[in-house]
Order: structure tokens, then C-alpha cells, then sequence
């Protein structure tokens, strides 16, 4: 996508600041693993 790409070339990439392929897979492993958590949803309600 043009607008990945942009952003990329602008600020750099994960892996330009010293990220290995392995470390960011594990990230986003990481991250799943807190989605499935709170229950697999994008919006979440409101609790104050």
C-alpha cells in the first residue's frame, strides 16, 4: 500500500531500528494472543 510505503521510507521499519524478522514475529504473536484475550473483538465497550 501507498500509504505502508510512505511511512516506511519517512520513519523507517521495524527492522531498520534493529528489529529481527524473528522478534517482530513474536510480537505479533505476542499481540494475537492478547486479542484472543479480550475476546477476539475490535471494539470493545465502554467501562467506567
Amino acid at each position: 500500500m501507498k500509504i505502508s510505503q510512505s511511512i516506511t521510507e519517512r520513519f523507517g521499519g521495524a527492522v531498520a531500528e534493529g528489529a529481527s524478522a524473528e522478534e517482530i514475529a513474536e510480537g505479533m504473536l505476542q499481540k494475537s494472543k492478547e486479542f484472543v484475550e479480550v475476546g477476539n473483538r475490535v471494539y470493545l465497550p465502554i467501562t467506567a
